[in-house]
């Protein structure tokens, strides 16, 4: 008899990705294949320009927070979101499905339209942003050249990637996860043999706000986790390796670039200073640099498998070649600090989501087997779940965009909510919205 796999395209190596949706995902991708992935993720640039976030800066951009506490919230945070990530990581290794069809079992076919159509959304937008922060970081090293130079090489790079994105998986693993760990110890040694200030002057005021900017990096790669354990050899070393291997590299990220911004005094625009200015630091940096290309081939990839959702027999490889050029034309014509607003606005969107997400698959009806058919029946009691953790996390958190802000701002008050210090936007609205869901689940079987 015919394996399901043997029935492929002729032109599909039997251990790459599928083309489409229509085919089976093959299960080879070991532990450490994944491990190497998740790792490498964990270690970005803006690891290192965005470690000021976790300091809790107030309304005046000042830090409340010491590098100590800083530290502490951060590794807190990032141990939360990396068990976050593990379970999303869990469902696709289960199913042989990827993320946004995933969520066919949870809302029903047209409903996880809505969700994938918000994905796509950000995906794009944090694509652009990879490729403008690679621009800018290569022009750090070397300006001899027009900054649209690196902008298009690192949307060729990134098309390229997605070609084979199970090929480049495997790649990280064999070569370039050792080239980015000698480059994170070499920077260790050197910072720290430069006079450091005190690291404990300032506060623990605004901890769990700096615990939840950590938390937050880490549920970002959560719509997307599903998209590579789909072809995972078990669920177990998915969820190790999305829980352990990024959380730790994470860690070991953001704590040399709170080191950095120690040395210099808290300017998170100098932030890349000290990397440059030790011996051979230019060398180290650029594998950073060449390396960021991972979190762009992440986004391109998912983008286009998410993509899939809505159109099933789209060939993944003409997805990816459009999406390649069309973030390479958004980075050369748009400053994404305009954005950046929004792409946190969508993200809070799958904090919830997760939640919901969890309690129905392990502890609901995907106990017994979802349904990711075309043809899924839609499950409102499920998207009120969702809304009651959306709503939570706005609650807390309304974020930057101004209209939004400002709306909900005038819902605490019409509530009388003041948002505490020890609230967490991402963990509470994922709890509140997996107890909804299970709490409705309870009611419908009965």
């Amino acid at each position: 008899m015919t394996s399901a796999i043997d029935e492929r395209p002729q032109d599909r190596p039997r251990d790459e990705a599928p083309y489409t949706l229509d085919e089976p995902a093959p299960k080879v991708l070991g532990f450490w294949d994944q491990s190497a992935f998740w790792a490498n993720l964990g270690v970005s640039l803006f690891a290192f320009s965005g470690a000021y976030t976790v300091l809790a800066p107030d309304a005046s951009g000042a830090p409340t927070l010491s590098i100590v506490a800083g530290i502490t919230a951060m590794i807190v945070g990032t141990v939360l979101g990396g068990l976050m990530l593990g379970l999303s990581a869990v469902p696709g290794a289960k199913t042989g499905q990827p993320a946004m069809v995933l969520l066919r079992g949870l809302f029903g076919a047209r409903l996880s339209y809505v969700p994938t159509v918000l994905n796509v959304a950000q995906l794009i937008g944090w694509g652009t942003f990879e490729l403008i922060v690679i621009a800018d970081a290569a022009r750090a090293l070397w300006d001899g050249v027009p900054r649209w130079t690196y902008v298009v090489a690192a949307g060729v790079l990134t098309t390229v990637l997605t070609i084979w994105p199970l090929g480049s998986v495997r790649m990280l693993r064999r070569y370039v996860t050792a080239a980015v760990l000698i480059a994170l110890a070499y920077f260790y040694v050197q910072l720290l043999r430069e006079p450091l200030p005190d690291l404990t002057e300032g506060s623990w005021d605004g901890f769990l706000l700096g615990a939840d900017a950590a938390l937050a990096v880490s549920i970002s790669w959560v719509p997307v986790a599903a998209d590579y354990t789909r072809h995972a050899r078990s669920a177990r070393g998915a969820f190790g390796a999305a829980a352990v291997g990024y959380s730790v590299t994470q860690i070991i990220a953001y704590i040399l670039g709170l080191l950095a911004l120690a040395l210099v005094a808290g300017d998170s625009a100098k932030v890349f200073d000290p990397f440059l200015g030790v011996t051979l630091g230019v060398a180290f940096f650029a594998v950073f640099v060449l390396r960021e290309a991972d979190q762009s081939f992440a986004n391109v990839y998912s983008t286009a498998v998410s993509i899939q959702n809505l159109v099933p027999r789209a060939d993944r490889r003409v997805l990816t070649v459009a999406l390649g050029a069309l973030i390479t034309v958004l980075a050369l014509l748009l400053d994404i600090g305009d954005y950046a607003g929004f792409l946190a606005l969508i993200g809070s969107v799958f904090v919830p989501m997760l939640g919901v997400l969890a309690a129905d698959f392990f502890l609901g009806r995907g106990r017994s087997g979802w349904n990711t058919e075309r043809t899924a029946p839609s499950r409102w009691s499920m998207i009120g779940a969702w809304l009651a953790g959306f709503t939570t996390y706005q609650l807390i958190n309304p974020g930057t965009v101004s209209r939004w802000a400002g709306f909900w701002k005038d819902v605490q008050e019409l509530v009388h909510l003041t948002p505490q210090s020890w609230m967490s936007a991402s963990l509470l609205s994922f709890l509140v919205a997996g107890a909804a869901a299970l709490a409705i689940g309870r009611l419908s079987r009965r």
